[in-house]
């Protein structure tokens, strides 16, 4: 085997290429932690999710046939507040597509051709 004398800039570039095309074994660890401790995450969600629908399904309907007033006026003023917010936000996006076709007007103006460039103040 023969030794050849390396600058270390580029012995360093070598390297940097490398660690950048390859994970470490400590990085990978890391990252089969971290994917096992999200898996361990959803699987407990999905038990509090099955046993909330478990609870759902044996709810008593005798509960449902005489609503309780308090109630319905929690689920009216809920749906009355979700419509305002969807009006609003209908607004909101409106307004959006109006201020970008303002940019899109103006870059098309300073983009026109035959039109002077201006040029910044120094």
């Amino acid at each position: 085997m023969m030794r050849v004398p390396v600058p270390a800039r580029l012995r360093k570039a070598v390297r940097t290429w490398f660690d950048s095309r390859y994970i470490s074994i400590a990085d990978h660890r890391q990252d089969i932690r971290d994917a096992l401790w999200e898996v361990q995450t959803l699987r407990r969600e999905m038990a509090t999710l099955q046993s909330e629908v478990e609870r759902l399904r044996n709810a008593r309907p005798a509960a449902a046939a005489k609503p309780d007033p308090a109630l319905k006026a929690r689920l009216d003023d809920t749906h009355r507040l979700a419509q305002e917010t969807a009006r609003a936000l209908d607004g909101v996006l409106q307004n959006e597509v109006l201020v970008w076709q303002a940019i899109d007007d103006l870059r098309a103006r300073r983009d026109e051709p035959g039109r002077p460039e201006e040029r910044p103040c120094a």
